[in-house]
């Protein structure tokens, strides 16, 4: 796992400043703390930071082909490159290591930007091809590892594992995005292919983007999308046996390191099976990971304990201050751009616990998106069901008045949240969707907003991220639109930008079994209901791990890795949070209505609401105004004209 930057001058070959990119490089350390390499030559600089996991004496980057014309710098893992080796040398290609990043550049000589599908990984890497004159970026398939870029003015493309990269650059645009704040509010983070400034883009998932010297800079082309489909009817014993082989595989191929190498483990499902199959296949105890709360409401750790108990695995635990403020403004500068997950903190730390005993983790994120495990799927598809008995033109103005007219109740369980019901039973199938996921929805970004932000905007609405989205999808089956839409969302937006920042910042590599692409598409191609049953999320893979653990761990109600908040604005983090929100930072936008953020807080801070989302989403924002565009409270941001 490592960091990548670079510069390349499309229109020419003007020099590249080593210092420069040098220190584009050194603001990836924390990336690769155990090695820096630069690749310069006129018209192009490569820079990479590297944590040595595999080869550890001769894999360093940038690496060449056998006549130096082709030079990558790569982030992430080739899991079958062994595989791969044996084909390429009967092709002719010499491998002077044994990094999986040399298969990289010889899968390039021998199939081109083809090259990418035969890889079965995490990745993103720059590739340059002198004698081609081209510049080859890619992704991989599920957006596990990040990649940033930007054209500047002058021709000059910049790219990097992260924004830090690209901040270096004193000639990067660093006008704000309106619609990228509006999408921010509306979810929490910001969606491929936008980043918080207008000028700079992330590399969409199973994307490649292929720069050709004295030729304008092309729209990046998709290489893989998943398809889901009704899939013929299956039972779940029948399918058990080969979800269990598939895992163990998956599993498997994530072991192959040099260095000590563990999992997280919350109790959860999802890390719990992880944990379970790498014990079958490994001779040693598995070291696991947990972090706990001293709020019992979201303290996992007793289950951790159970299935580290059952697994005898060396289990470390630490627990998360809920006075520890520190983190709040560090996490500005660990994300570079808007972020509200607050499962960020105990990420950060367990990510931190995790890298004094290992260097590589394996964890149990992506299983919700792929076995139907979200509470909200049960909730949308019911909804659904609902919605079909009735056309739009007759539920809008019905379910719209009642949604109008009932009290809110965010205190109740949600199938007891009339409002959110009716207002769902009005809406169109993404639309309703978008209003189940939404940070804050439509109304209350509609009251936060500004007359000049609203006027920016231009009617512009964060609905239209998953609406595009949606237009590609292969399934209608409500379940399998949703599930699609959190692949191409909140999986890559959130979940995986949260785990490589946060593992990242400590020079630890995780690993995602349950995001391997071969194992994605095979689950997309089976019937979604064995995914979701009798209102049971994940039944197949429940069903298919009971040999494995016991029933206290797959059928207790899901917690989710959350931290207090609400508690915390009322206590430990009151004050810090009001002087965030209301504080001259957010004021000096003049993009927000000083009044509802006043309300926000008085209403949190009295009891009367649970606002503690979009209160965390306001405070990180005012974080990263503070400490990336390092906004004062007598300077005025800089947003577009």
């Amino acid at each position: 796992m490592c960091g990548i930057t670079g510069v390349f001058d499309t229109t020419g070959r003007a020099d590249i400043s080593r210092s420069l990119l040098d220190r584009m490089n050194q603001s990836l350390l924390h990336r690769g703390p155990d090695a820096g390499g630069l690749h310069l030559e006129p018209g192009l600089g490569l820079g990479h930071r590297r944590l040595s996991i595999i080869d550890l004496s001769s894999g360093q980057q940038p690496l060449y082909n056998e006549d130096n014309s082709v030079v990558v710098v790569f982030n992430g893992e080739i899991y079958n490159f062994q595989e791969l080796v044996p084909e390429l040398q009967a092709l002719g290609h010499v491998f002077r290591t044994r990094s999986d990043t040399e298969v990289i550049v010889h899968a390039w000589e021998a199939w081109g930007d083809k090259c990418v599908q035969r890889f079965r990984g995490m990745f993103a890497f720059a590739l340059w091809d002198r004698n081609r004159q081209v510049l080859f970026l890619a992704r991989d398939r599920l957006g596990v590892k990040p990649l940033y870029y930007s054209v500047l003015a002058d021709g000059h493309c910049l790219f990097g594992s992260e924004l830090k990269a690209l901040l270096v650059h004193p000639g990067l645009p660093r006008e704000m995005d309106p619609h990228a704040v509006e999408e921010y509010f509306a979810y929490g983070y910001i969606p491929e292919p936008r980043s918080i400034f207008k000028g700079v883009h992330k590399l969409p998932p199973g994307c490649m983007l292929t720069l050709e010297r004295g030729k304008p800079v092309p729209q990046p082309v998709v290489y893989w999308d998943v398809a889901f489909g009704s899939g013929a009817a299956v039972g779940a014993h029948e399918v058990s046996e080969e979800l269990i082989h598939r895992l163990r595989e998956s599993v498997k191929i994530r072991l192959i390191s040099e260095v000590p190498l563990g999992a997280f483990l919350s109790g959860g499902v999802d890390s719990s099976a992880v944990v379970a199959m790498m014990a079958g296949l490994s001779a040693e105890p598995v070291v696991t990971c947990s972090i706990s709360f001293g709020d019992a409401a979201y303290n996992e750790s007793e289950y951790a304990q159970i299935v580290a108990d059952q697994y005898r695995t060396q289990h470390h635990v630490e627990q998360v201050d809920p006075d520890d403020i520190s983190l709040v403004d560090h996490l500005a500068t660990v994300y570079d751009e808007p972020y509200a997950d607050s499962s960020a903190m105990p990420t950060y730390r367990v990510c931190e616990l995790a890298r004094k005993t290992v260097t590589v983790a394996l964890s149990g994120d992506g299983g919700d998106e792929s076995f139907g495990g979200y509470r909200r799927y049960r909730f949308h598809v019911n909804e659904e069901r609902l919605r079909s008995l009735l056309p739009l033109q007759m539920r809008r103005p019905v379910f719209g008045l009642l949604g109008r007219l009932y009290p809110k109740a965010d205190w109740a369980p949600r199938m007891f949240r009339a409002k959110s019901t009716f207002e769902a039973l009005a809406r169109e199938t993404v639309e309703a969707y978008f209003h189940g996921v939404c940070l804050m929805h439509n109304g209350m970004r509609r009251d936060l907003f500004s007359a000049r932000l609203h006027s920016e905007l231009q009617g512009y609405s964060a609905a239209e991220v998953l609406k595009r989205h949606a237009a590609r999808a292969t399934s209608d089956h409500p379940l399998s639109l949703v599930q699609y839409l959190d692949l191409k969302t909140y999986l890559v937006g959130d979940i995986n930008t949260k785990v490589d920042r946060a593992s990242m910042a400590h020079g630890l590599e995780v690993r995602e079994p349950l995001m391997d692409h071969t194992l994605v598409e095979w689950l997309a191609g089976l019937p979604p209901d064995i995914k979701l049953r009798g209102g049971e999320g994940k039944f197949l893979f429940k069903r298919a791990l009971e040999p494995y653990l016991p029933s206290s761990i797959l059928y207790r109600t899901k917690m989710g890795f959350a931290v207090p908040l609400a508690k915390w604005f009322r206590g430990p983090l009151r004050t810090a949070m009001r002087d965030a929100v209301l504080g001259p930072v957010l004021a000096e936008t003049g993009w927000f209505n000083a009044a509802y953020l006043q309300r926000l807080v008085e209403d949190h801070q009295s009891g009367r609401r649970d606002y503690s989302a979009p209160l965390w989403s306001l405070m990180m924002f005012e974080s990263f105004l503070r400490n990336v565009m390092g906004v004062q409270a007598d300077a005025r941001v800089k947003s577009s004209a």
